[in-house]
């Protein structure tokens, strides 16, 4: 057990990071999983989504998601499923004010 103070805080926020990782960990093994029992659009979609938050976490490297990904995509196709991403609209464009051309004097 720490007798610092410094070091009695490291081991309670690494005792929570630790639950935070598991808990990423879990969440985006039962998505592949999920994904491989039942290759459908939404779960392809989820297990893409759940290896975007482990890299952004730094759970996993970014090469081993992008090769996961790929796994993933090549599984989706071979089962004739689609990932349609998830676009957001974009806000309307205002046209753009057209000025008259500058008067020769």
């Amino acid at each position: 057990m720490p007798i610092i103070k410094s070091a009695k805080k490291r081991v309670k926020v690494a005792k929570k990071a630790t639950i935070r990782n598991s808990k990423t960990k879990r969440s985006l093994k039962t998505a592949l999983k999920a994904f491989v029992k039942s290759p459908t659009a939404k779960s392809h979609s989820a297990a893409t989504s759940a290896t975007d938050k482990a890299v952004k976490k730094g759970l996993i490297h970014k090469n081993k998601a992008a090769r996961m990904k790929k796994q993933a995509a090549a599984k989706a196709k071979a089962a004739g499923v689609k990932h349609t991403a998830a676009k957001k609209a974009a806000p309307a464009k205002k046209p753009a004010a057209k000025k008259a051309p500058a008067k020769k004097k």
